[in-house]
């Protein structure tokens, strides 16, 4: 098994010694770049490298640059997105929004985690957990969601939340670690 194999699976894999896993991040790096670099008001330009980059992509979208990704392909982004400026997605497992997504400045999805065994992180070992997010979800700025979670419909994250586990739907959620504070 191909240790790209392994990271659709979910396995623990080593991304720095496949040479087909260095290809493709060095492939989504160049549009994120690219897409980086474009004049604000180049939007059909800007909209292009985005369909490329990503598995699916509805019609109606909108990411501020910066955008930065591992391998886009693995992203799925439903109808009506919005993302402020500094969006990170660590897609080595697959990151699925929903329709009516609305993130804030430097938020940041990452499905990439490490063993907590030193010796399996110093071989450059990783493992990758999908993330989940409904429709109609408000994410306040600064938030960060970790590997595996799952984020039910019409939810928000408040600000400079740390989402370390799934969040039902239709609650306000906030802290560190992110809890649901109260339903809608």
């Amino acid at each position: 098994m191909t240790e790209k194999e392994k990271m659709i699976n979910g396995l623990m894999y080593n991304s720095n010694i496949d040479d087909e896993l260095i290809k493709d991040r060095i492939i989504a790096k160049e549009l994120c770049y690219k897409y980086n670099n474009l004049h604000p008001s180049k939007t059909k330009k800007k909209n292009i490298i985005l369909k490329k980059l990503f598995k699916t992509i509805g019609e109606e979208f909108l990411i501020e640059q910066n955008f930065y990704c591992d391998y886009g392909y693995n992203i799925e982004i439903g109808e009506d997105f919005y993302s402020n400026h500094n969006l990170v997605i660590l897609d080595c497992a697959k990151v699925t929004f929903g329709d009516n997504i609305f993130i804030g400045p430097n938020c940041g999805f990452y499905t990439a985690g490490h063993d907590i065994n030193f010796e399996n992180r110093n071989k450059g070992l990783e493992y990758a957990k999908s993330i989940t997010v409904g429709n109609n979800v408000w994410f306040g700025g600064n938030v960060v969601v970790l590997p595996g979670v799952r984020i039910g419909d019409n939810t928000v994250i408040g600000a400079g939340s740390v989402v370390v586990e799934d969040i039902p739907s239709n609650v306000i959620a906030a802290g560190n670690p992110c809890k649901a504070l109260r339903k809608i």
